[in-house]
């Protein structure tokens, strides 16, 4: 059967794969799998202490995941011997020297690879400054250092974010950041300076208290997000993501490398089945709240268009840039989007979550319908906190003096809706910047790659990332939804059985 000429550009390479325990890496480990049974070796860069740790991983966390089924009943019963020949997995960390490998193994993967995919990240918006500058920062200079060393290497891919580029109220373009480059006019940022700001933090608070680790927690995830609304980035995640493009840029230069920006990454749209999801992401925190009833009340703009991606697009366009940009020097950037092509209103998702959950209500245990109450929206942030404070935040003021007055009664109930409270407030922060996202990405160069590999049908087909064939509704009713209550039912039994 012919695959095309993107599947044939993985014949016989070998592909160093890092973060490989990822959402992205385990897509693309399955597809290079799938379509291209001929790849030489893939190494996957595993967080492990030692060889059989990090197999372990491999086969529970990878390729025992439901994503393989097509995979496995292609092979049968010789599917885990074609994993053991294909599939390499490396205890190392992308936050270290060589990745944390030995010599020898540095050795051999630096005379055999040809391809390495930057996979690894946190992608928590509110991650502690200095984890989120050692894994998506600090840890390009590894990568770099890496790839210098590989002879054979032919394409260096890493994976950003799209909202990198700010939150200007226009057309966000695919450009790359220069060094020290910062969002917020007449700032420049230098990227040493950050590293030892965290570093005398971090020395302060083990003088003031050496076993407060919370201390030391809230501290540094204040700092990222102080020091990223500093620059003009919303949250540390995409302020730690762009100083690493920045290093890629400046210590890269003389590689032949690919940035790809994804906007919200979702469920599959159809590779290698529908509906398929790993983790409470982004937009899908808001169905599970909805289906919990834990979201009252939110901040919506039906008017703002939200950016989703499904996640096999991702690794369709991932891979045809490889091919495209195959021993190149000239470092592009792609924005892997849809707004431009195809907008969808945030009124939609809101619709479509209504839609979804009237046909597929929850129950009691009697088998009874739990009506699910309507969300108050709110949009603006202004209006949203106002209430907030006059329909909790007073009544739990109240609370708390009368649970002072008579001797601790309520402290019980005050913690947990205090709790609740603050979670509120800060998941509406989170996202506030999103649900009013007033720009658009720009995707030129990912329409030139589309249209240059529409001359064959056959990459068309196995490698789709053109999101004008996506019905949102559709999408979101009959896949996205169903896809996250999944996880989050199955996350939920296994916190019951534990």
């Amino acid at each position: 059967m012919e695959t095309g000429s993107i599947a044939e550009r993985f014949r016989d390479r070998s592909i160093l794969i890092t973060g490989s325990t990822g959402f992205l890496a385990k897509m693309l480990v399955e597809k290079i799998l799938r379509i291209q049974p001929d790849v030489r070796k893939l190494y996957l860069l595993v967080r492990a202490p030692d060889a059989a740790a990090a197999k372990e991983r491999l086969l529970t966390e990878v390729v025992g995941k439901g994503l393989f089924d097509v995979l496995r009943e292609q092979h049968g019963a010789s599917f885990h011997s074609f994993i053991k020949k294909k599939v390499c997995p490396l205890p190392g960390d992308i936050t270290h020297q060589n990745f944390g490998l030995g010599n020898s193994e540095v050795l051999q993967l630096s005379q055999d690879v040809d391809i390495i995919v930057n996979g690894a990240a946190t992608t928590n918006f509110m991650e502690r400054y200095d984890v989120a500058l050692a894994t998506n920062t600090a840890a390009v200079i590894h990568l770099c250092q890496f790839a210098k060393q590989c002879d054979n290497l032919k394409m260096l891919l890493h994976v950003s974010t799209a909202y990198v580029a700010g939150e200007k109220a226009d057309l966000l373009l695919e450009k790359p950041f220069q060094i020290g480059e910062a969002l917020r006019q007449g700032y420049h940022m230098d990227i040493e300076a950050e590293l030892q700001l965290v570093d005398r933090i971090k020395s302060k608070l083990h003088i003031k208290s050496s076993s407060d680790n919370k201390l030391e927690k809230t501290t540094l995830r204040k700092l990222g997000l102080k020091r990223a609304i500093h620059f003009g980035w919303p949250n540390t995640y995409v302020l730690t993501k762009a100083m690493g493009e920045m290093l890629l840029q400046q210590l890269g230069r003389d590689l032949p490398f690919v940035i790809i920006r994804p906007s919200m990454i979702t469920s599959t749209f159809q590779d290698p089945m529908p509906g398929w999801i790993e983790g409470t992401r982004t937009v899908d925190a808001i169905f599970v709240a909805y289906n919990n009833q834990t979201l009252p009340c939110f901040i919506f703009n039906g008017r703002v268009i939200f950016d989703l991606i499904p996640g096999d697009m991702v690794i369709n366009a991932m891979m045809a840039a490889i091919n495209s940009h195959w021993n190149k020097r000239a470092q592009v950037i792609y924005h892997v989007t849809s707004a431009h092509q195809n907008p969808l209103p945030l009124s939609l998702i809101v619709e479509s979550i209504y839609k979804y959950f009237h046909t597929n209500p929850r129950t009691n245990k009697d088998g009874k319908i739990i009506k699910n109450k309507r969300v108050l929206i709110f949009k603006r942030f202004a209006y949203f906190q106002a209430y907030m404070t006059l329909r909790y935040k007073v009544p739990l003021e109240m609370m708390h003096a009368a649970n002072v007055l008579f001797g601790g009664i309520y402290s019980k109930n005050y913690k947990k809706l205090n709790r609740g409270y603050n979670i509120l407030m800060t998941v509406a922060k989170v996202y506030a910047p999103y649900v009013f996202f007033k720009g658009c990405f720009d995707d030129t160069n990912l329409r030139k790659l589309s249209k240059a590999m529409a001359v064959d049908q056959n990459d068309v087909s196995i490698f789709n990332f053109d999101t004008r064939c996506i019905n949102w509704s559709s999408y979101l009713v009959n896949s996205n939804i169903p896809a996250a209550m999944k996880y989050a039912n199955n996350q939920k039994a296994k916190a019951g059985n534990a």
